[in-house]
């Protein structure tokens, strides 16, 4: 691949990637090596820590506070991660907690201060059910990807050494726990943790008909000295990107391909409730809306010291009319 520009990428192994990383798709003049076998947490401490690749998928509140702190990235609105929040927040079935304000005061558990999930439901909790999120203190169990230090105000524990927090929501310890994953207890099977929101979906199905957000939690980061060299390798990252989620989408779509019974009506329900492209790329106004969302929740919640345009946190990859057909 002589003559072309070398990038390491660090992402999901996700269906949306597959065709870049099988090599059904090439980014015009680049050589992509893609680095799918990392789970979330070693790919963003990697990159926070040591900046060990080229474009990484990044957690959005972390892309954030290293844009804040001055750290050598820009990004690109390709979005490879995306989920609803409302059903991961847990609570000890014992505590008698029935609704958010009922932990204001209290203790939650959360796997560190950071991760995008907890931002967005921490912003949610405040925004829509009236818990504030300095009413709480934060109980974690391990360090944060990006230092920094949190407002006096601002209530963080760490617990000691030893401690899991699924066994401490389960024992009673904490009354909750908000989790970017299912806890492994509550997977295990053990009542003794359940979904504050067991009807979770309806009341993210109304989240997202209210509001337009399918919450946005990584984004795709680039070193700033590739696009100093190389400022047409966001476009061209970009558009392949989009051209292997054009892939996977045709893929999915196949009953032969998705060993699932109903495939063809869950797709079908999807499009209906979240239209055709819920993983839309690009600084699109419902995009704006979804990041502007989470750059206030992160500022609100004192990690970043002032909020920045968009504009200036992504490069620009809009093609305008020049993606259209060939003029005469």
């Amino acid at each position: 691949m002589a003559g072309k520009v070398k990038l390491t990428v660090a992402c999901g192994d996700y269906e949306i990637v597959r065709a870049l990383k099988e090599g059904a798709v090439e980014a015009d003049g680049l050589e992509l090596v893609m680095l799918t076998d990392m789970g979330p947490r070693e790919r963003h401490w990697r990159m926070a820590r040591k900046a060990e690749f080229d474009v990484c998928e990044a957690n959005v509140g972390a892309y954030f506070m290293e844009r804040d702190q001055g750290a050598p990235l820009t990004a690109i609105p390709v979005f490879l991660h995306r989920r609803f929040r409302h059903g991961f927040l847990f609570v000890s079935a014992a505590a008698g907690i029935r609704a958010p304000k009922d932990l204001i005061g209290r203790q939650v558990g959360g796997t560190n201060f950071q991760p995008a999930s907890n931002i967005w439901m921490r912003g949610i909790l405040q925004d829509e059910y009236g818990l504030p999120h300095r009413q709480v203190t934060w109980v974690v169990e391990r360090s944060e990807d990006v230092a920094f230090t949190p407002p006096k105000d601002l209530r963080i524990e760490m617990i000691a050494p030893g401690k899991k927090l699924d066994l401490m929501l389960a024992e009673g310890e904490i009354p909750a726990m908000l989790s970017p994953e299912l806890p492994r207890l509550l997977r295990a099977g053990d009542k003794r943790i359940v979904r504050l929101f067991p009807d979770y979906k309806d009341l993210e199905l109304a989240y997202f008909r209210r509001t337009g957000i399918f919450p946005i939690m990584h984004v795709t980061t680039i070193k700033q000295e590739i696009v100093d060299k190389f400022p047409w390798v966001p476009t061209n990252l970009t558009k392949a990107f989009e051209a292997a989620k054009a892939i996977a989408y045709r893929r999915i779509a196949n009953p032969r391909v998705v060993p699932l019974a109903w495939v063809r009506t869950v797709l079908e329900e999807q499009e209906e409730m979240l239209g055709r492209d819920p993983w839309a790329y690009g600084l699109t106004p419902a995009n704006r809306n979804n990041l502007e969302t989470v750059l206030r929740y992160t500022f609100e919640q004192g990690m970043i010291s002032k909020m920045l345009p968009l504009d200036a946190l992504f490069a620009d990859t809009d093609l305008g009319d020049a993606s259209g057909s060939d003029g005469i």
